[in-house]
């Protein structure tokens, strides 16, 4: 690594993601919220949860809207609403978390990875269409760290294949996508069904766990609300099997609150991913994140991939000691995990998410972060790769 001289300290501490200093500005009006869901004492499907679901239906261009425990849940209802035979495949990207494929198999459902682009991260049509069958029932699209996957390429792969397509939107709320023609398309709300999160950590993050689907047919939200809540048509009255899978009201009267400045926040994590992309591109031995020019990106994380193999670790470990926090998404893909050797994958069958859970490195970033914030770790990365 480099004896550049840094300065002794950031000029502030940096974290990875700054949840205190995001909430100072509306904390009252987070705990008048609060406040109003205790008086009401109405915590299980209380009036915030519908206000939130028409808020966020709103939002995302009046789609519907069905609100339910968490992320994980959203994708296991989200493919349970297709009712696909027992073995049916899913194809999921090679590269994701591991609810994306966890959703699929405790259905009885087999996850079918496909490798993504070394460039955006997310799925690469032609994998997906490689890896298509008559068995396959639908594709999961994940909109990794806030960019959209190629929405259009993807749609028209389910459409000639008559399978469905859902959407892992946990990480990109927000972010739109301008097909060749028409008009421009709502991260979310493409697929059969989109799902999405809001783990703390996510864009519009709660307190808590909480998650919801979007979808345009009346029909199928008809039938989540149902199956999120146990397959009642009525209580008492189940024609469904389903979960018990409910945002609870209090998340909701909170995550209202954060709502109207979701667009600010994704604004000044744009201006951030900005700042760092005019320090760091260019500079030898690393690549920015990529952009498709038809979607928005609302950086969920900004990560680099590091290009000359065996830095990534040394360069972390760099960071840390400079008091600039990093983290890794995802270190070992899921054909490799030990709960997933059953689907008899092996090493070197997914060669690009291999070698990004190698080489990827994500920095903070977050709507509160300063642009000296922004330099110093910036600039730490310059010399750690010098």
């Amino acid at each position: 690594m480099s004896s550049l001289r840094l300065p002794a300290a950031p000029p502030a501490p940096i974290h990875l993601l700054d949840l205190p200093a995001q909430h100072a500005p509306i904390r009252a009006a987070l705990e008048t919220a609060a406040a109003t869901c205790l008086h009401q004492a109405a915590f299980i499907q209380g009036p915030a949860v519908e206000a939130f679901s028409r808020e966020l239906s709103q939002y995302l261009g009046d789609c519907h809207v069905v609100p339910c425990a968490n992320g994980t849940d959203a994708l296991q209802l989200a493919l349970m609403s297709l009712r696909l035979p027992a073995g049916a495949e899913v194809i999921v990207p090679a590269f994701t978390y591991v609810a994306t494929l966890e959703a699929a198999a405790v259905l009885g459902l087999r996850p079918v990875p496909a490798d993504v682009l070394a460039g955006t991260f997310n799925l690469d049509p032609q994998a997906v269409a490689a890896a298509l069958t008559p068995q396959t029932g639908a594709i999961v699209a994940v909109h990794l760290f806030g960019q959209c996957a190629d929405l259009q390429a993807l749609r028209q792969l389910a459409d000639q294949h008559g399978v469905a397509l859902i959407e892992d939107n946990a990480q990109a709320i927000g972010a739109t996508f301008q097909p060749e023609t028409g008009p421009t398309w709502v991260a979310g709300t493409v697929g059969e069904v989109g799902t999405t999160s809001f783990f703390p950590s996510k864009n519009l993050g709660g307190f808590g766990d909480g998650g919801a689907l979007f979808t345009r047919d009346e029909n199928r939200a008809a039938y989540l609300r149902q199956l999120a809540n146990h397959g009642q048509t009525r209580k008492y009255h189940h024609q469904h099997i389903g979960l018990n899978s409910r945002l609870d009201t209090l998340q909701a009267a909170l995550l209202r609150v954060k709502l109207p400045h979701l667009p600010a926040w994704t604004v000044a994590r744009q201006r951030v991913a900005a700042h760092y992309d005019e320090l760091l591109g260019g500079l030898p031995g690393l690549r920015i994140p990529a952009r498709d020019p038809r979607s928005t990106h609302v950086f969920h994380q900004y990560t680099i991939t590091l290009t000359e193999p065996g830095r990534r670790d040394a360069l972390q470990a760099f960071l840390a000691a400079h008091g600039v926090p990093s983290a890794v998404y995802y270190p070992l893909p899921n054909h490799l995990q030990p709960a997933y050797a059953y689907l008899g994958y092996q090493a070197g069958q997914f060669p690009v998410a291999e070698q990004l859970g190698r080489t990827v490195l994500s920095l903070p970033i977050h709507p509160t972060l300063t642009p000296e914030q922004v330099a110093y770790a910036a600039a730490v990365v310059r010399a750690g790769l010098a």
